[in-house]
């Protein structure tokens, strides 16, 4: 990938994204580094429930003056409080699951839709998304999870059309989603007891494994979704 231009983080201020944040900026590449988060004080404040402040954020980017030619949003609800995924249908209830879909589906359609724009029209540039490996249909073999599997599986295919709307923009756009497999932040914690020795990784070593596909990305792999490890999952 190209060193010029900036490199945009939403969700900086979790365990993966400031990883991801922190490993950017140390391999200096990116002129500039953007750390948005829902936690963080205007103009670095994003929601992605409010369009208005996707569109202000996107704006403060555009502000800097440099382009920026990676964006990855590393964002994502699985559980809130005494809310957690879905056993059976008999869990699943409108709000908690349109709560789903806000975050991890509409929320990255609003920043494709202000941030794309942004993004050079010439020279490689990757979009990235924060997915899930239960979100990939052919691979659910155990059910439950409704809402998460369900609005994971509305990104994915969002990350497929965009991508063909962006390479007609741009044909050396990437914009792809991403597993990051089991990692150990605050939302994994209530699961992790189930994640097999060895599984669970640190922020840190998501975060690079994670950056070196990124590198290894080609215009020809847009619109699909990796793992963490390179392969290739199926939608």
């Amino acid at each position: 990938m190209s060193d010029a231009g900036s490199a945009v983080i939403i969700g900086a201020a979790g365990g993966i994204g400031a990883a991801l944040a922190d490993a950017i900026a140390a391999d200096g590449r990116y002129r500039v580094v953007h750390r948005l988060a829902r936690s963080a004080s205007p103009p670095w404040q994003i929601d992605l429930t409010d369009e208005a402040s996707v569109a202000a954020a996107a704006q403060h980017v555009q502000a800097a003056g440099v382009p920026p030619r990676l964006l990855v949003i590393a964002t994502g609800l699985l559980h809130r409080g005494e809310r957690r995924p879905e056993r059976s249908p008999a869990d699943l209830d409108p709000d908690w699951m349109a709560e789903n879909f806000a975050i991890n589906a509409i929320g990255p359609a609003l920043v494709a839709k202000h941030f794309l724009p942004l993004m050079p029209r010439r020279g490689c540039t990757v979009f990235a998304a924060l997915s899930a490996r239960v979100g990939s249909i052919g691979d659910n073999r155990s059910g439950g999870w409704h809402s998460y599997r369900a609005s994971k599986a509305a990104l994915n295919q969002l990350i497929r059309s965009v991508a063909i709307s962006e390479t007609r923009r741009n044909d050396q756009a990437v914009v792809v989603a991403l597993h990051p497999g089991t990692v150990d932040t605050p939302m994994s914690a209530p699961f992790q007891r189930s994640v097999p020795a060895g599984n669970l990784v640190t922020p840190a070593i998501a975060a690079n494994n994670l950056l070196r596909v990124i590198e290894a990305l080609t215009p020809a792999q847009t619109g699909r979704i990796f793992a963490w490890d390179g392969a290739e999952i199926t939608p």
